[in-house]
């Protein structure tokens, strides 16, 4: 156990750059589902693993030894490293369940205060339009789920591109990116590590309610002029009301970057222009899956090992 429940805490150090260098060269649906699922998938191994340390180290301790119905001390060697890690992996698995927890609150409560701001104006269908004179416009979920934009970015932009941008956040709330979002921030609070993907995660998935844009309205440039010309308005006048933290919106993340990959005509949505050789991409795929076997192995691992060990000290026979 003392080697397997190290893997989980130190994979992430080479699955994060893997997983974000393989989400370059994949489409943006895929690519927000990879870096959506490593980071839960890290994050679950990392609480798994400090979780067992703590009880490893616990488990030597006569009182806990006694509610335990151990009738011996645990066998083996380890108890040199695993009595003093497992107060600092007990604290931080407390560390990291605070964390989590005041996350999601928040989470919920900005939704709450934005979902209030919405309901206190009008609504055409899921459209609500604020009277503030700031340019901004977001994704707001819920049920029903909601676009809200200000008079001040109904003015900045034409029709035309008004509906591009419309659809654009729509296509946020059809796929449920804010649930894409919150996972990345849950999993950071977990392994500071795995905040490296949130970056790329927001990137991919307003790339892809990009291109779902540019399907809906049929037109890649008036889809780029759209979200170019909302995110200059955007930055160019006085912040607007603060919008919750996990709300995707069309002004957000590298626009130069989100438009140029609209604006290139030979490269199809399902078949983006990666700078890896698809031997190289199946080699930095490999690489990540290994990582992420190999925490998950890890985890596993150390609980059969705990487990059994657990069963020695009381008497039993492993496996029994």
């Amino acid at each position: 156990m003392i080697i397997a429940v190290w893997l989980p805490l130190v994979m992430p150090l080479l699955a994060v750059p893997t997983a974000r260098r393989l989400a370059e060269s994949l489409p943006p649906r895929a690519a927000a589902w990879l870096l959506a699922c490593c980071a839960a998938t890290l994050a679950a191994c990392t609480a798994a693993a400090l979780g067992l340390l703590a009880a490893a180290g616990a488990l030597r301790l006569p009182p806990v030894a006694a509610f335990g119905h151990l009738e011996r001390a645990l066998p083996g060697t380890d108890a040199a490293v695993t009595v003093p890690a497992a107060p600092v992996a007990g604290a931080l698995l407390a560390c990291c369940a605070v964390a989590v927890a005041r996350r999601a609150l928040r989470h919920r409560a900005e939704l709450r205060a934005a979902r209030r701001t919405a309901d206190a104006h009008g609504l055409a269908g899921d459209l609500c339009v604020l009277p503030d004179a700031e340019p901004d416009a977001y994704a707001l979920p819920g049920r029903p789920g909601r676009v809200v934009v200000t008079a001040g970015m109904l003015r900045a932009l034409p029709p035309a591109e008004r509906e591009a941008l419309f659809a654009h956040e729509r296509a946020h709330l059809v796929g449920r990116h804010h649930l894409f979002l919150l996972t990345a921030a849950l999993a950071g609070a977990c392994h500071p590590l795995l905040r490296g993907l949130r970056a790329p995660l927001a990137y991919a998935l307003e790339r892809w309610a990009d291109e779902s844009a540019a399907a809906r309205v049929g037109d890649r440039q008036l889809t780029a002029r759209a979200i170019g010309r909302a995110a200059l308005a955007a930055r160019t006048h006085a912040a607007a009301a603060p919008r919750p933290g996990t709300a995707p919106a069309a002004t957000s993340g590298p626009v130069p970057r989100r438009v140029a990959a609209l604006l290139r005509p030979d490269r199809p949505a399902d078949r983006p222009r990666g700078r890896l050789l698809p031997v190289g991409r199946r080699l930095i795929a490999a690489a990540l899956l290994a990582c992420v076997a190999f925490s998950a192995a890890g985890a596993v691992d150390a609980a059969a090992d705990l487990h059994q060990t657990v069963e020695t000290a009381q008497g039993e026979q492993p496996g029994r």
